[in-house]
């Protein structure tokens, strides 16, 4: 689940986004974004061992920071993952349509992305061990599709690499312009919430076996392959496209890595990558509306949202009600359809999201905590810094938004 839910938007996408930032310095950006996803996901592990229930940080905010942490987690994870998905619908009907050689214009790219978003609703509405099944198809034919573009395009990072150097040594950047301390860490975390989907497993912890134990070893299992696959894919397309390329393709097609897949010139593999984007996008949807579901469950039962939220089905052990709910979400906000602006709120909540998870991390007490405080301490400072480092007009709405939340909050409950 974990693999299903990161390996999808993020290398299909949000690495061609980055490169409009930060160039060829992606390549640096990727490793330190890894390694405040490994905080954050060490976090995250403990206090899903501690407390295995749905809902994630919205639960360990509402147990360990008290009731307005909490629903300020839940809130931010909805708005960070809806916007996410809607990204995810419209990257695969973006891959789909140049997949078939159509042209993606807008009215096409949303109305696809609309029609896969509810028919991926429909399949998680059947249950968790369904849609594993399934996932594990999606993330497998995915990662096959990805290993041959690394092997065809091997030559092309040996360029990327040298690049690097070059920008490095001249202080030239991506399509934005020179490569600055402030275009490194808004790339950064452009680039943390590509790899943010191993809170998908945390938030799962009432619906696995032994979840002290399974939990922290599937974090640390996806996030080191996921990161030695980013850098990998990043090089092959740094090279093939150039940083400049990379952007344009991204913005211009939504489909980047079939672009690069084209300029390495092996017959089929254009076709296998565009796919492989179309499959990982299906596995990020249902993932992610697994997750979201979850934590709308958990609200529903708080009372932060409707009670009629909270039901599961007796058969299948899915609550449907959460589910049907996140997918029409979900639909409406595809209508929207701006990759690049949802791309960059999806960076500023799922900061603040963690950023609880760190201070909830720091809150437990000795007995339960698996690794030492400095992990979470060094998590919640690396959340706050790179949190107002995206488009100030994106934490701007997005902080009137979550502030506005918790007014209305406090005075329906006063109420």
């Amino acid at each position: 689940m974990g693999l299903g839910s990161i390996v999808g938007t993020g290398v299909f996408v949000s690495l061609g986004v980055a490169a409009g930032v930060a160039g060829s310095g992606i390549l640096l950006v990727l490793p330190l974004a890894g390694l405040l996803a490994l905080f954050n996901g060490l976090s995250s592990a403990q206090l899903a061992a501690t407390y295995p229930v749905s809902g994630g940080t919205y639960e360990y905010g509402y147990r360990l920071l008290g009731p307005s942490f909490g629903f300020a987690a839940g809130l931010a994870f909805l708005l960070a993952k809806c916007a996410s998905a809607a990204t995810a619908a419209l990257g695969f009907s973006g891959y789909l349509l140049v997949l078939i050689g159509v042209s993606p214009r807008p009215l096409l790219l949303v109305t696809g992305g609309v029609i896969v978003a509810l028919g991926v609703t429909s399949l998680v509405l059947g249950g968790i061990r369904k849609s594993n099944r399934v996932n594990a198809w999606l993330i497998g034919y995915t990662l096959a599709a990805l290993t041959l573009f690394l092997v065809f395009g091997l030559p092309a990072a040996g360029s990327a690499l040298a690049d690097l150097r070059a920008d490095l040594a001249t202080g030239s950047g991506g399509a934005a312009g020179p490569l600055t301390r402030s275009s490194f860490l808004q790339a950064t975390a452009l680039l943390f919430v590509a790899y943010t989907g191993y809170g998908r497993i945390a938030t799962l912890g009432e619906e696995v076996r032994a979840p002290r134990h399974t939990i922290p070893r599937a974090i640390w299992a996806t996030l080191a392959f996921v990161a030695v696959l980013y850098m990998g894919v990043a090089a092959v397309a740094l090279g093939s496209l150039g940083p400049k390329g990379f952007s344009e393709a991204t913005l211009q097609t939504a489909a980047p890595l079939q672009e690069a897949a084209r300029v390495i010139g092996t017959p089929g593999l254009a076709h296998l990558v565009a796919l492989a984007a179309v499959t990982a996008m299906l596995g990020v949807l249902l993932n992610l509306i697994l997750g979201l579901s979850r934590v709308v469950l958990a609200m529903g039962r708080r009372g932060d949202l409707p009670a009629s939220l909270e039901s599961v089905d007796v058969g299948s052990g899915s609550p449907r009600a959460a589910v049907a709910a996140v997918g029409v979400t979900i639909g409406v906000l595809v209508l929207l359809g701006d990759v690049r602006t949802t791309w960059s709120f999806s960076a500023f909540t799922v900061l603040l999201y963690y950023g609880i998870t760190n201070l909830a991390a720091l809150r437990l007490p000795p007995e339960a905590r698996l690794y030492p405080r400095w992990i979470p301490l060094l998590g919640l400072v690396g959340c706050l810094l790179l949190a107002f480092h995206v488009t100030p007009a994106v934490w701007i709405a997005g902080s009137v938004i979550v502030l506005g939340a918790l007014g209305a909050r406090a005075v329906i409950h006063r109420g």
